[in-house]
């Protein structure tokens, strides 16, 4: 089964049925439905049009739940408006579905939560795990918001920070490994700056090009990560670095600092260096500063005490990371580390290892354990 298909698929045909006049909250739940149709048929009889068999089902399923409320008269033109079997529109609707999904009706929160679900194809576990709350306390957010949507017709657009606030999340799983998304977003991302004249789009697709250059980097032979400091900086693309430092440049230069034009001037600093001992770690610290004045994000905060760690001495960092809540995710990785760098490897080899039991996902903690495993062996030897 193709999943990566039906999840290229899923905002068009979504487009088609909201254009065609379906309630977007009844049309996500329709599309749902003919995915798994999708899901339970295909492996053994794929359809020579898969993006039209889609929209056949999705609204036939939508036209079967408009009739339990729907007046006769309208289910009649629905059912007359019923596309034919066959290819199905080559229009690209999925930015636009973005903006419709960032609905003045929603919070900007539920805004980015219903569109993560309904069109960036995430799970609600992974929406949760990026929002840093619980999966049920997702689970209920994303409900309320399509009730709240629920019969409103989508005709004005929402703002563009929420859509960026999404593509930046979308990027983000795609980077991580779990789901092959951050291409999808870079492209969206310059469909929004091409047709946008905002620096905080070019700092977002600037931020976006200067990770995604190092992407190859940044796992080992095995698949285990590689972390920055020991990334092979041969195999980033220079000329998509060079790309995303010339567009960070430009929106610099307008002097309307946001917080996605800063995390980009942080992964230039990073890309800039020949190697990790000659990172410029103050003026990182520097960036991290002007983030925590923007944003006020623990996370932020988070990799801050590590900037410091760098730029003045790991005790320096502790100290950073002591006044953050030792709840946030990554706060005991950062803390290893910090010890590791400060010679307490006893330490550090126990927090690595705490810190890979509560590891989000496969890679990341085998990572963490053989660091603990590293440094135990370390210390049994030394």
């Amino acid at each position: 089964m193709n999943e990566a298909l039906l999840r290229s698929l899923t905002p068009s045909v979504l487009g088609i049925l909201v254009r065609r006049g379906a309630d977007f909250a009844a049309a996500e739940d329709a599309l749902q439905e003919a995915l798994v149709e999708a899901v339970r048929i295909w492996p053994a009889n794929m359809p020579r049009e898969p993006k039209g068999w889609l929209v056949t089902v999705a609204w036939r399923r939508y036209l079967d739940a408009a009739r339990s409320d729907t007046a006769r008269r309208r289910r009649e033109d629905l059912v007359e408006e019923e596309p034919a079997p066959g290819p199905a529109p080559g229009v690209d609707d999925t930015l636009r579905l973005y903006f419709l999904c960032a609905h003045p009706a929603l919070t900007p929160s539920s805004a980015v939560a219903l569109t993560l679900r309904a069109v960036g194809g995430l799970t609600t576990r992974q929406i949760a795990r990026a929002y840093l709350v619980p999966e049920a306390t997702m689970a209920q957010r994303i409900s309320r918001a399509k009730r709240t949507v629920s019969g409103v017709r989508f005709d004005r657009p929402g703002d563009v920070a929420t859509v960026l606030r999404v593509l930046y999340l979308v990027f983000n799983e795609g980077y991580s490994g779990d789901v092959d998304l951050a291409a999808e977003a870079i492209r969206l991302t310059r469909q929004l700056a091409a047709s946008i004249d905002h620096p905080e789009v070019a700092g977002l697709l600037a931020l976006m090009l200067l990770h995604h250059a190092r992407r190859s980097a940044r796992t080992g032979p095995d698949g285990g990560l590689v972390p920055l400091a020991e990334q092979d900086r041969g195999r980033w693309d220079t000329a998509m670095i060079a790309e995303g430092v010339a567009i960070l440049q430009a929106a610099l230069a307008r002097d309307r600092l946001g917080e996605f034009q800063a995390q980009a001037a942080i992964a230039a600093l990073h890309a800039d260096a020949p190697t990790a001992g000659e990172t410029d770690w103050v003026q990182i610290v520097e960036w991290y500063d002007e983030l925590v004045r923007l944003t006020d994000s623990p996370v932020v905060r988070l990799n801050r005490a590590v900037a410091v760690g760098e730029a003045d001495g790991p005790r320096a960092g502790l100290a950073a990371l002591a006044a953050l809540d030792d709840a946030l995710p990554r706060h005991t990785a950062v803390a290893a580390y910090l010890h590791e760098r400060d010679g307490d490897l006893e330490t550090a080899a126990r927090l690595y290892a705490e810190a890979a039991r509560k590891a989000s996902n496969l890679a990341e903690r085998d990572h963490l354990t053989r660091r603990a495993a590293r440094l135990t062996q370390l210390r049994r030897t030394g």
